[in-house]
């Protein structure tokens, strides 16, 4: 079959279009950016074709699928409905993937993508792995049983995925545009733990919204409270990683040394243990993998000029910033700390400002850009900027493309930049003037 992308540089997107060609399907796809992201590694791998403008032919019998960031007055949305072709949801797309495989779905709002990536690690070094991760990577090999995949709940999407166990990280306000407030989203996963979910759910228990859900299916609920299945104890934070007992039922199982930081990382930790332990993967194993664990693209990505160093974090909810500079500080006790952050889309940025300000007021000073939003348009958020958050941060200054020699201020120090929109340019323009 042919299948034509559009947005294809998008991190879920990206990701769809390597499955579909490992199924052996045709694909190409449309974007508007022509700069190179860090998404399309895998797409050139498979020489998957990108276009830029619409004065390429499609074929009849090609099935379209699109990034919800693409509107529907877009240009090359307009297109291919004209052309009568067949369009299908993205999510759809996905959901029919998930029925091929025995399928894990990781849900929640914060942690999906490390939970997927440490998944698909453990199981890929003793059965083989098929997954789908939100840094914008996919690999399918046909032969393999397994298939674990980042379930997004914007939209909800992942309403529309078969997984045999899903995974359930934690649940807080967010995707404010598309839920009404945290009753409808508590609700919408626990219709996808019920009605999607066929044989397992391992949830955080720690989490309040969670353990509001009426499950009717079996749950391992892990966490740091005693009231939990799996309980962490001894947990011992330090600038080399972070290391932790896993009890069972009250007896002992391991004790795991992960080369991650923050708390948050733990828990994503012990919910890729309880998966590889159901499914048969000895615990020596599976603490050989973490061990050696390196995280997806954009997760505590650490690159070192000089005396300086720099991170680049996915992190663009106050909750995920707040935990990332924890972790910050726990790895670089000694060093100050400059967060760059990049906030995305102005709903997220109406209802979560002041929390934004408060936890970005942990680092030593931010810098903040103007918002950068592909799917909201601003004049249907009056009054609603960075300044909101800017005018509540404690030590804070405005920052642009243009004026990134600011952050030589943090030279010899930590400077991390935060964001699910594009900022990795700005982290390679500060690069190069310290290498200069």
């Amino acid at each position: 079959m042919k299948y034509y992308c559009i947005g294809i540089k998008g991190s879920g997107m990206s990701a769809l279009a390597n499955l579909l060609h490992d199924l052996g399907n045709e694909v190409f796809g449309y974007d508007d950016v022509k700069d190179f992201k860090y998404t399309e590694h895998g797409l050139k791998d498979r020489n998957i074709k990108i276009y830029y403008d619409n004065s390429h032919d499609i074929d009849e019998d090609t099935i379209v699928t699109y990034s919800k960031a693409f509107k529907e007055d877009h240009p090359e949305i307009v297109r291919v409905h004209e052309l009568g072709l067949e369009v299908m949801e993205y999510n759809e797309v996905m959901g029919e993937i998930t029925k091929m495989f025995k399928t894990i779905s990781v849900c929640g709002t914060h942690g999906k993508t490390t939970t997927t990536t440490m998944i698909s690690k453990i199981i890929d070094e003793v059965y083989g792995c098929n997954y789908f991760i939100g840094d914008g990577t996919g690999n399918i090999k046909k032969g393999n049983e397994y298939f674990a995949i980042e379930s997004d709940e914007f939209n909800r999407h992942f309403l529309k995925y078969s997984p045999k166990i899903s995974i359930i990280t934690n649940i807080e306000l967010e995707h404010t545009e598309c839920y009404k407030d945290i009753e409808d989203i508590i609700s919408t996963f626990e219709s996808f733990a019920n009605n999607n979910t066929s044989d397992l759910v391992i949830a955080c228990g720690d989490n309040e919204n969670i353990r509001k859900i009426d499950f009717n299916k079996d749950v391992i609920f892990y966490g740091f409270n005693e009231d939990n299945d799996v309980v962490i104890k001894n947990l011992e934070l330090t600038s080399d990683g972070s290391s932790f007992d896993l009890y069972k039922d009250n007896e002992f199982i391991y004790r795991f040394n992960i080369p991650l930081y923050g708390k948050h990382m733990v828990l994503n930790s012990a919910a890729s243990i309880i998966l590889g332990m159901h499914i048969g993967i000895d615990v020596e194993k599976i603490e050989s993998v973490l061990h050696g664990f390196q995280n997806a693209k954009r997760r505590f990505a650490i690159t070192e000029v000089k005396d300086t160093i720099i991170i680049d974090d996915y992190a663009h909810h106050p909750t995920e910033i707040g935990v990332t500079i924890e972790g910050i500080r726990q790895k670089y006790p000694e060093k100050k700390l400059a967060v760059v952050f990049k906030p995305n889309t102005y709903s997220r940025t109406k209802d979560f400002y002041e929390n934004f300000a408060k936890c970005l007021n942990k680092a030593d000073k931010c810098y903040l850009t103007e918002i950068d939003c592909n799917r909201e348009k601003q004049s249907e958020y009056p009054g609603v900027s960075s300044k909101l958050i800017f005018d509540l941060l404690d030590n804070g200054e405005m920052i642009s493309d243009d004026t990134i020699d600011k952050l030589l201020e943090f030279k010899n120090e930590v400077i991390a930049f935060m964001s699910c929109a594009s900022i990795e340019h700005m982290k390679e323009k500060l690069i190069d003037l310290l290498n200069e």
